[in-house]
C-alpha cells in the first residue's frame, strides 16, 4: 500500500510496493519478476537493501536518504556504499566533485536517472552539481562493478549509480521546505548557505490513476574557501504518472531542468594542502579582497594589459550551466506472457569552463598574409575592441599594426558545450512459465556536440558582461566569430541485447545468461589546424586558408574523420540460496570503454594512414563472488572481485588545455573485497558498518617517448584509495531522530609513478531531527545537520597524471558546516 512518507528536505513521496533495484523499465521488470520472487521478503534494514541477484548490489532507501543534509548531491550520499569514495568540493553539494567505485573514476562509471544515462556523451564525466534534487530520490541502486544488458553505456566498466524518481501519491499534498547553513571552521568567517524547495502532489486528478507532482528549488552559497565566488542553483522538476489497468501497466512523463552560476574555486595551490597546513584553508583574492580593476585605454599608445589582469585569479572564473532532460517510460502487457517496456528521453546541455585572457586588436602575420583567429594560445581580432579608435600604434613604421605594437584587451574565453542527445530503449520479454522467461533488447544513443570558444568582454571590474560568450560573442571587423576551438561531433551507439533468466532446483538456483553487442561510432568535424598531438590548434577565422595550410605543412589541416568501435560482452551470473537466509553469488561481464572525444580529437594530428591515428578500446574482464546473510534484523555480504583490463585508459583534466588528457596504462589488474552489514536490533534502532579493500597493479612501464618510459610496472593506478571503511548508527528516543556516520578513506596516489601520496583522512558526519507530530504537524519537523564534525583538514578532488608533481593544484575537502532545515507538509 502506498503511503505519504517525508524525505531528506523532507519531501512528499510514495513508498512503492518494492524498492527499485534496476536501470531501465524493461531490466527493472525483468529482475523483480524471477529474482525477487525467489528472495526473503526483505524491504530493507536500516535504509540498507542488498539485492540477491546475481551482480553485486547496493540498495539506499529513503531510511537513510532523508537523513542526509538537504540538497546534497545524490554522490555524497552513496558514500556509505562499499567500494565507493567521493569528495565534495563544498558541504552543500552546489560545487561538484569527484569520486570512484572499486578506484575507478567517474568517467568509467554510468549514472542513471530513471534508466537515462546522466553522464556527458563526450568526455563520460558526472557532473555531480546538476543531478536531481535529493528530496525526489525513491532509491539509489549502486551496481558495483557491471552494467545491465540494455545499458546505453559508453564506458561504464566501474559500475552504475541507478537514481530511481519518486511514483507520483495517489493524494494531494504539499511541502515547503527551508535551510540555513554557515561553515563552523576557524578562520572562514561567514560563508552563508540559503536554499528553499518546494513541491505539490496532485493525487489522482481523474479518478483513473492519473497522478503527478511538480517541484522547484533555489540554493545560494559563498565559496567555501576564498572571499571571492559564488554558487547560485535553481532546479526544477515535473513527472506525471497513468497507471493502465490492475497489472502494473503504466506510462511516465518526467522533466527536470537545471541551472548553475558558480565560480571556480577550492584551493589556492598544493603547497598547503599537502604539508597540511590548516590555516591556508581560507584565503583573500585580489590582495585582501581588493576589487579588480580594468585600465582605461589611451589612445596613442600600445596598451598593453599589467600582469595579474582581471580574470587571471582561478576563482573569477565561471563555470556556467543550463542542463534539462525530458524522459518517457512504459510497461505494457500485450499477451499474458508477453510485456513490451521502453525508456526515452532528449537531453540538453548548455555550459562553459574558462575566465579571462588577453586579446590582440592587431592581426596576425605570417609570411607576409594577415589573419584573425587563434594562433599558438592567443587570439588576433584585427578590430578595436577596447573602443580607443586604434589597433594600437605603427612603431616600426611600416604600415601595420605588430602584436608588439598591438593594444591587448581583457576578454572572457571559456570553452563552450552545446550537447543535443537523444536516447531509447526497447524491451520484449517472454515469460516461458513461471520459472523461465527470455527478454531481447535494442537500445539507441545519439549526441551531437558542438564545442566552440568564443569570446566576450570583461566590465570594468573583471566581471564577464555574459557568462555565455556564445549569446553575443566577439567578432573580427567584418564580422567573423573568433573561436580558440571549432568542432561538432556525433556520438551514436545501436546495441542489441539477450538475456535469459531462470530457476531451478526447487527454486534455490537462479541463473542469468546475457549479452549485449554494442556498436559504437564517432563522427568528428575538426575546423581548425591541429598543431601537436596534444590537441592544440590554431583556428582562422579570416584570410586565406590554403596559403597558411601551405605555410604550415606539419599541421593537421581541418577535416572529418569516422571511427567505429564493436564488440560481443558476454554479462553472465548465477545465485544459489544454502538456506532461506543463505546465499552465494557469481557473475562474469566483459567490457569496453570507447575513448572519448578529447582523446579522439587529439588522434587527428595523425595521418589518417597512421596506425596510431586510431585510438584503442579499453575492455576488461570482471569476476564477483559474493557470499549473503538476509532476514527482517540482519543484513550481511562479502563480496571479492577481479577484473583484468587491456589498453586501462586513466583519464584526467587538464588545466592547461581545457582538456582531458589520457593515458594508456597496457595491461592492469584489479582487486579487492567489499563487506557490509545493516542490523536493526530493536525497533527505533538502526546499525550500518561498511569496508573495503581495493588493489592494484599496473602490468608495465607506460612508454612516453622513442626510448623514454615512465616508472609504472606494478604500481598503484593514481586517485583510488587502498581501502575504505565507515558506518552509521541511527536511534529514535520519543520525537527525536539523532544518527552518526564516519567514513575513513586511505591514501591516494597522485600519480602512477607512485612517488607522491596523498593522505588519507576521517570524516564524521551529525544529523538530529526533532518530529513536530506533538505541535498536531504530523509531517513537519526541523532538522539539524553537522557534516565533517571535527573539521579534518583533507585533500578531497585533484586530477592526477602520469607522472603528475605535488605542485599540481588540489580541491580542499569540505570543511565543517552546520545547516537547519525546518520542512512542513500535508
Amino acid at each position: 500500500m502506498k503511503q505519504f512518507l517525508k524525505c531528506s528536505a523532507a519531501i512528499l513521496a510514495v513508498a512503492a510496493p518494492a524498492v527499485a533495484f534496476a536501470q531501465s523499465t524493461g531490466s527493472q521488470d525483468f529482475e523483480d519478476s524471477i529474482v525477487v520472487t525467489g528472495a526473503v521478503v526483505n524491504q530493507g534494514v536500516g535504509g540498507v537493501k542488498i539485492p540477491d541477484s546475481p551482480k553485486a548490489k547496493v540498495v539506499l532507501t529513503q531510511e537513510i536518504i532523508e537523513r542526509q543534509r538537504p540538497g546534497q548531491t545524490v554522490n555524497e550520499i552513496i558514500n556509505l556504499v562499499p567500494g565507493v569514495s567521493f569528495t565534495n568540493n563544498d558541504p552543500w553539494g552546489s560545487s561538484g566533485g569527484s569520486f570512484t567505485i572499486r578506484g575507478f573514476s567517474s568517467d568509467r562509471i554510468a549514472q542513471i536517472l530513471d534508466g537515462i544515462p546522466m553522464n556527458d556523451s563526450g568526455n563520460y564525466a558526472i557532473y555531480t552539481n546538476q543531478q536531481i534534487d535529493p528530496e525526489l530520490v525513491e532509491s539509489i541502486n549502486v551496481n558495483l562493478g557491471a552494467t545491465d544488458v540494455d545499458s546505453p553505456t559508453a564506458a561504464a566498466v566501474g559500475g552504475t549509480v541507478n537514481i530511481n524518481s519518486l511514483t507520483p501519491s495517489d493524494d494531494f499534498g504539499a511541502l515547503a521546505s527551508v535551510s540555513y547553513g554557515n561553515i563552523a571552521a576557524k578562520g572562514a568567517g561567514d560563508r552563508p548557505m540559503h536554499r528553499v524547495f518546494g513541491m505539490i502532489q496532485t493525487g489522482d486528478f481523474t479518478g483513473h490513476g492519473t497522478k503527478a507532482w511538480v517541484s522547484a528549488s533555489r540554493a545560494y552559497n559563498e565559496a567555501s574557501f576564498a572571499n571571492y565566488g559564488k554558487v547560485d542553483k535553481a532546479q526544477y522538476n515535473g513527472k506525471i504518472y497513468q497507471e493502465i489497468g490492475s497489472n502494473g501497466d503504466f506510462i511516465s512523463l518526467a522533466a527536470h531542468y537545471n541551472v548553475n552560476r558558480n565560480n571556480f574555486g577550492g584551493s589556492p595551490g598544493s603547497a598547503a594542502a599537502f604539508s597540511g597546513d590548516k590555516s591556508a584553508r581560507f584565503y583573500d583574492v585580489g590582495g585582501a579582497g581588493a576589487p579588480c580593476v580594468l585600465p582605461t585605454p589611451v589612445a596613442g599608445v600600445a596598451d598593453q594589459l599589467p600582469s595579474g589582469y582581471c580574470g587571471s585569479q582561478w576563482e573569477r572564473r565561471y563555470n556556467p550551466s543550463n542542463t534539462g532532460i525530458q524522459r518517457m517510460s512504459t510497461r505494457l502487457t500485450l499477451t499474458d506472457k508477453l510485456i513490451f517496456s521502453a525508456d526515452a528521453a532528449y537531453s540538453t546541455t548548455k555550459a562553459n569552463g574558462g575566465g579571462g585572457v588577453a586579446a590582440y586588436e592587431s592581426f596576425y602575420y605570417q609570411n607576409g598574409q594577415a589573419y584573425t583567429g587563434y594562433f599558438g594560445g592567443s587570439a588576433y581580432f584585427g578590430n578595436d575592441l577596447n573602443g580607443d579608435g586604434e589597433l594600437g600604434v605603427d612603431a616600426n613604421g611600416n604600415g601595420r599594426v605588430d602584436p608588439t605594437e598591438s593594444d591587448r584587451t581583457a576578454i572572457v574565453n571559456p570553452s563552450q558545450t552545446n550537447t543535443r542527445r537523444w536516447v531509447a530503449i526497447a524491451n520484449l520479454a517472454y515469460e516461458f512459465d513461471a520459472n523461465n522467461r527470455l527478454r531481447l533488447s535494442y537500445s539507441f544513443d545519439r549526441a551531437r556536440h558542438r564545442q566552440t570558444g568564443e569570446a566576450a568582454l570583461l566590465d570594468h571590474n573583471g566581471e564577464p558582461l555574459d557568462v555565455f560568450p556564445v549569446n553575443d560573442p566577439l567578432t573580427d571587423s567584418v564580422g567573423n566569430i573568433l573561436q580558440k576551438r571549432d568542432r561538432k561531433s556525433y556520438a551514436t551507439l545501436n546495441q542489441v541485447a539477450g538475456e535469459y533468466r531462470g530457476m531451478f532446483v526447487d527454486e534455490r538456483l537462479i541463473v542469468n545468461l546475457g549479452v549485449r553487442a554494442p556498436f559504437f561510432k564517432r563522427e568528428l568535424n575538426q575546423n581548425c589546424f591541429t598543431t601537436a598531438a596534444n590537441g592544440n590548434v590554431n583556428c582562422v577565422a579570416s584570410g586565406d586558408v590554403a596559403a597558411y595550410a601551405l605555410a604550415n605543412p606539419t599541421f593537421a589541416a581541418p577535416q572529418q574523420r569516422v571511427y567505429k568501435y564493436d564488440k560481443l560482452l558476454p554479462n553472465v551470473g548465477a545465485i544459489f540460496k544454502i538456506t532461506p537466509e543463505v546465499s552465494v553469488a557469481g557473475s562474469y561481464a566483459a567490457n569496453i570503454s570507447v575513448p572519448g572525444t578529447d582523446t579522439l580529437y587529439n588522434s587527428i594530428f595523425l595521418p589518417a594512414t597512421n596506425a596510431a591515428s586510431k585510438p584503442v578500446a579499453e575492455t576488461s574482464d570482471s569476476f564477483d563472488l559474493a557470499l549473503r546473510y538476509q532476514n527482517n534484523i540482519v543484513q550481511a555480504a562479502v563480496t571479492g572481485w577481479y577484473a583484468k583490463y587491456k589498453n586501462r585508459i586513466a583519464s584526467a583534466y587538464s588545466f592547461e588545455c581545457d582538456c582531458s588528457i589520457d593515458t594508456n596504462l597496457g595491461g592492469v589488474k584489479k582487486y579487492g573485497i567489499d563487506a557490509n552489514v545493516s542490523v536493526r536490533p530493536m525497533d527505533g534502532l538502526l546499525v550500518y558498518a561498511f569496508g573495503s579493500w581495493i588493489e592494484s597493479e599496473i602490468g608495465a612501464d607506460v612508454q612516453t617517448g622513442a626510448n623514454s618510459f615512465a616508472a609504472t610496472k606494478g604500481n598503484r593506478e593514481r586517485s583510488a584509495p587502498g581501502y575504505l571503511w565507515g558506518g552509521r548508527i541511527q536511534g529514535t528516543l520519543g520525537p527525536v531522530d539523532l544518527g552518526a556516520q564516519i567514513k575513513r578513506t586511505g591514501s591516494r596516489w597522485l600519480n602512477d609513478i607512485n612517488t607522491f601520496k596523498v593522505a588519507g583522512y576521517t570524516v564524521v558526519d551529525l544529523d538530529l531531527r526533532y518530529n513536530l507530530k506533538d505541535m498536531g504537524l504530523d509531517k513537519a519537523f526541523f532538522q539539524l545537520n553537522v557534516s565533517n564534525l571535527f573539521d579534518k583538514f583533507y585533500i578531497g578532488s585533484f586530477s592526477g597524471g602520469l607522472t603528475t608533481a605535488s605542485s599540481t593544484n588540489v580541491n580542499f575537502g569540505a570543511p565543517r558546516a552546520i545547516s537547519g532545515s525546518l520542512v512542513i507538509g500535508f
